[in-house]
């Protein structure tokens, strides 16, 4: 028996909510590490779609404990209202089944404002944030000035905590001839929302140590892609928190030693959401094509997704940086009409051959990619369930991918039903 961590293994949106969703059948316990409520999973249960922001996948499924560790960043109302929406379409959320740690840090109204000011301004320098202050709240947490769950205990730390984090944002508010914020006003609101909050809030690290001595399985859920990831992403058009796997341990308070296998979710071809690099990048018909047959939609923002082909070089990094030990690979049903298909395997840089990507944000935009081509199988993978069922050229493609980024295919998802996926090797009994 082993514990589960599941990771987007390019730039998030691989379909990462219903794999876990799939997966947390055999887990007891599903735990987001990090990241806020900019991270959007959809799942489809019996043709039911639930959309979740900062719940994590478990949620839905029964007897199952739901948890989000310190390592993540809380919006307290939008918590709140996603809880009242989900438990509309029948989910049942109580101190039962989810639970806070105590030391996550909370996004408070002026983070919003700071991320939505930064970005209107950046012009063509623009991140292409989520604009849900995530970013501001991990720099006050950084600067040791965040409010946490915690602090909504007590009205006297949190009157001084609050003096504190508004010392600094006043400063920057009034530098940019914006409103200043009240520490009595925010206080009050606070204060209101604060026993829906503090309910669900525990030692999330002593949880999972318990858990683990009763030896359940527990499943750690990613939220975004490595490659989104602050240290090892395609900097600065990244997100605020590490997504890479290790932050599972850090963000949970759970030991390195308790992660046994390491799943990386990968779409069969490529997107990316806001500003940045994108080396296969297909601005053309193909490119629609792909966005209209995989409704590449985010699903906190509703943006459209960029789409192109499968980057190898770039998965093959991923892997190597994460340590993923196999791959649920998603959407290959997206592909099923096309006459060929493109994999990349190198890039050109200055004239010269590459086989990763560079740190450098220039040189990222600068490479091209070099293209293996694939005959398509023209005909419907969707919903099959048995890998000898897959057509011939699928079946080629996908053993050639798996070869060339040097990780076991362990899964390969055919549709967003929950029971669409050839399963080939189960993460929790390896």
């Amino acid at each position: 028996m082993k514990n589960v961590v599941v990771v987007g293994s390019q730039w998030g949106d691989e379909g990462k909510g219903k794999i876990v969703d799939w997966l947390s059948s055999e887990a007891d316990i599903v735990v987001r590490f990090q990241g806020g409520h900019n991270a959007g999973h959809t799942l489809v249960i019996d043709k039911k779609v639930f959309k979740l922001r900062l719940l994590p996948s478990g949620i839905v499924r029964d007897n199952k404990i739901s948890i989000l560790g310190n390592g993540v960043v809380i919006d307290p109302w939008a918590l709140i209202q996603e809880i009242k929406d989900i438990k509309k379409q029948g989910i049942n959320v109580t101190p039962e089944n989810f639970m806070i740690s105590e030391s996550a840090s909370l996004i408070l109204p002026f983070h919003q404002e700071m991320d939505e000011i930064r970005e209107d301004t950046a012009g063509k320098k623009k991140i292409g944030t989520t604009r849900r202050g995530i970013g501001p709240c991990y720099e006050d947490k950084v600067g040791r000035r965040s409010i946490r769950v915690m602090d909504l205990r007590s009205e006297s730390n949190l009157n001084s905590r609050l003096e504190n984090v508004l010392l600094h944002h006043n400063a920057i508010r009034k530098g940019l001839k914006k409103k200043i914020y009240k520490k009595n006003e925010l206080k009050r609101k606070l204060l209101k929302i604060a026993p829906e909050i503090l309910k669900f809030a525990k030692p999330v690290w002593l949880k999972l140590d318990e858990f683990k001595k009763d030896r359940k399985k527990i499943l750690f859920e990613g939220a975004q892609g490595i490659l989104l990831d602050v240290d090892h992403g395609t900097y600065p058009f990244v997100t605020s928190s590490n997504t890479v796997p290790a932050m599972a341990a850090t963000g949970s308070g759970s030991g390195p030693d308790k992660i046994g296998y390491i799943l990386g979710i990968t779409k069969a071809y490529t997107t990316r959401v806001g500003s940045g690099p994108f080396p296969t990048e297909l601005k053309n018909k193909i490119g629609e094509t792909l966005g209209k047959r995989g409704k590449e939609f985010g699903t906190v923002t509703a943006r459209k997704r960029r789409c192109g082909w499968f980057d190898g070089v770039l998965v093959r990094q991923t892997i190597k940086i994460s340590g993923i030990n196999g791959i649920a690979l998603t959407k290959l049903d997206v592909l099923d009409e096309l006459d060929e298909i493109k994999m990349c395997i190198e890039y050109q840089l200055n004239g010269k051959k590459i086989d990763y990507l560079p740190a450098a944000s220039e040189d990222q935009f600068k490479i091209k990619p070099i293209y293996k081509t694939f005959p398509g199988w023209k005909t419907s993978t969707q919903g099959i369930r048995n890998m000898k069922d897959l057509p011939d050229n699928a079946k080629k493609y996908i053993y050639s991918l798996e070869d060339f980024i040097g990780a076991k295919v362990s899964s390969i998802s055919t549709s967003p039903e929950r029971d669409d996926t050839i399963l080939i090797e189960d993460p929790f009994k390896v």
